[in-house]
């Protein structure tokens, strides 16, 4: 006997892949991690940038408004000669000082003979240097700051001898306010925190106390960094001036917006722990699966070398390959091909074969039964729906409904058994196809809602699948019943059409040739062109959250289409909606179609 001290191929196999699969993981997770916190970064960088734009459109709006009333009351000052009390009587008329929080009258000088505003009002000397500063600039809106308060104002002169305007009589000053309050919603709005300076110092911001005082100590009268950390948490940071003086800060929170990293932090180190244990088990259960008999069948090669052909196996010694190896260079001058390997891999191939075809007629089968389940449970819904929960027969539905269940569970194994859904298109007879179907129609529509059906005579025939039709209809039907919560007129229809060359350019892009078009009408709310750009992307829904999947009318769409037809939808609000399906004329023969419900 030789001395095995060398380790096992099972030893082997198993550390190496624990390693394996243990690095691999955590390298993923790694990966994954530090991805995510650069995407979040440069989400949370954008979303400073998105904000800033944000305050700029918004506060063009409010300059627009500004500029307006300053000029309404610039016209009320001159017919009044720059009567002082048209400011007094401005700020009383809530019609006037709407969005309004500052007023001021200056006469041709500069000197403020009137001023009003909601909160403490600006001393009038500051509220003159401030106008000085801005007729030194020559501009006609601005940014006062008065305190911790801070305006958007507008000026607007007004003249004696208009529209020469060559004698100024005065300037009227009309300001929004921005207060801590007003702060705080600007903030909100812009999803970050903000903070105004003026002259280098912060004068309102949404940020804490501790967070202001350093953002003030370490700024002081420079440009405010792209990245600054405030107390304990980092900022990104956006700056616009508003005026030369005055200048907004829009920060946003690098660890509010990170905060789920650290969750997801130790999701992953989770994850990687069950990742590392799953493959460990999974590892060694495929170790002792292919190298123990490796083993076994090292220790009978020894047995052979002597003749015991009974010799019992067992999985003992080192590496098994090594064995398997010396077994095999003694025992091939002797050994000739192996017969029950032959017949082994003969019977894996007929077992192969076998599921196969099992495969293929499991798909057939469960494509079918599906189709006819959804018929029971459509019937067994509306029968639980008609019956009083007290009657016998809702009993009776229920199970019925029950055993159905169970039968689509079975449906969905043997599809995911086969790996495929069956499509079975047949040459069909249009009308008798919607006549069939308009049987279960006529249950699911509601008692207020008319069902109309008018099929077009020698109709002609379209290739499709039959179920795929049938569940066309049921999703229109569907929708347009919903579509009329108050009742009204529901209208299937189906005539030839002729689609030439010449089709005027209005018409949709429908390939020149004959169809047969199925239509489905309604009267009820209808959709706007936003909702008719969008109505055939999957998941998209008008109805109420757990009421629609959004996906009925992106499954019409995708029918249609596989069955090489094309879609037309007419509709406005309050007018109904109209669906025409259009399907390729076929010459061919109808077949004899035994998989069409007989509703």
């Amino acid at each position: 006997m030789q001395n095995w001290s060398s380790p096992s191929l099972r030893t082997k196999l198993l550390s190496s892949l624990v390693l394996i699969t243990a690095g691999l993981t955590c390298a993923t997770l790694f990966f994954v991690r530090d991805t995510t916190r650069g995407q979040l970064q440069l989400q949370v960088e954008e979303d400073a940038r998105n904000a800033l734009l944000t305050f700029q459109v918004t506060q063009q709006q409010r300059q627009t408004v500004l500029a307006h009333k300053a000029d309404l009351l610039a016209t009320l000052a001159f017919m009044r000669n720059g009567n002082a009390t048209t400011i007094e009587e401005v700020s009383r008329d809530p019609w006037q000082s709407e969005e309004c929080d500052l007023f001021a009258l200056a006469n041709s000088h500069g000197k403020i003979t009137a001023l009003h505003a909601r909160s403490p009002e600006p001393a009038i000397s500051a509220a003159e240097e401030l106008l000085r500063r801005t007729f030194s600039r020559r501009a006609t809106q601005a940014w006062w700051v008065n305190g911790r308060t801070v305006y958007q104002v507008a000026l607007q002169p007004f003249y004696e001898d208009a529209p020469f305007d060559n004698k100024l009589l005065g300037t009227v000053v009309v300001g929004r306010e921005i207060d801590v309050a007003r702060a705080a919603d600007l903030s909100r709005i812009l999803s970050s925190q903000v903070a105004f300076r003026s002259q280098g110092a912060v004068v309102l911001s949404t940020v804490s106390g501790a967070q202001e005082r350093d953002l003030s100590q370490q700024i002081g009268k420079g440009a405010v960094p792209a990245k600054i950390q405030l107390a304990d948490e980092r900022y990104f940071t956006t700056t616009i001036d508003l005026a030369p003086d005055v200048s907004l800060t829009v920060l946003k929170s690098y660890d509010a917006a990170t905060a789920f990293l650290n969750q997801l932090n130790q999701l992953l180190l989770g994850l990687g722990f069950v990742a590392v244990l799953a493959g460990g088990t999974l590892v060694f259960v495929i170790s002792d699966t292919f190298t123990r008999p490796l083993a076994n069948l090292a220790e009978g090669v020894r047995a052979l070398e002597g003749g015991d052909f009974a010799y019992p196996l067992q999985a003992r010694g080192g590496d098994e390959v090594a064995q398997v190896t010396r077994a095999f260079e003694s025992m091939r001058s002797t050994l000739q091909s192996n017969d029950q390997q032959k017949q082994q891999l003969e019977e894996q191939l007929r077992q192969s074969q076998k599921m196969d075809a099992l495969g293929r007629l499991a798909g057939g089968v469960a494509h079918d039964f599906n189709n006819l389940l959804t018929v029971i449970k459509g019937n067994t819904d509306l029968l639980l729906e008609s019956l009083d929960p007290a009657d016998i027969g809702h009993a009776r539905c229920w199970q019925i409904q029950k055993v159905a269940d169970r039968a689509a569970a079975l449906t969905r194994q043997l599809l995911a058994f086969s790996r495929s859904q069956v499509l079975q298109p047949k040459v069909l007879d249009f009308n008798e196809l919607v006549a069939e179907m308009s049987k279960l129609l006529r249950r699911l529509v509601r008692e207020d809602v008319e069902f109309l059906l008018r099929l077009g005579e020698a109709l002609g025939r379209v290739k499709a699948d039959p179920g795929q039709i049938e569940q066309v209809l049921l999703n229109l039907t569907v929708n347009a019943c919903d579509a009329m919560p108050k009742g009204g007129r529901l209208t299937i229809e189906s005539y030839n059409a002729v689609i030439a060359e010449d089709t005027p350019s209005g018409y949709p892009p429908i390939e020149p040739g004959k169809y047969v078009v199925l239509a489905v009408s309604d009267t009820g709310h209808g959709m706007d062109e936003t909702t008719k750009a969008r109505i055939f992307e999957p998941f998209f829904t008008t109805k109420e959250q757990g009421k629609g999947t959004g996906l009925g009318l992106a499954t019409v769409y995708g029918v249609v289409k596989q069955s090489g037809g094309f879609i037309r939808l007419e509709s406005a609000p309050e007018s109904g909606t109209r669906f025409e399906i259009y399907l390729p004329h076929v010459e061919e023969k109808v077949d004899d179609v035994d998989t069409i419900r007989r509703w």
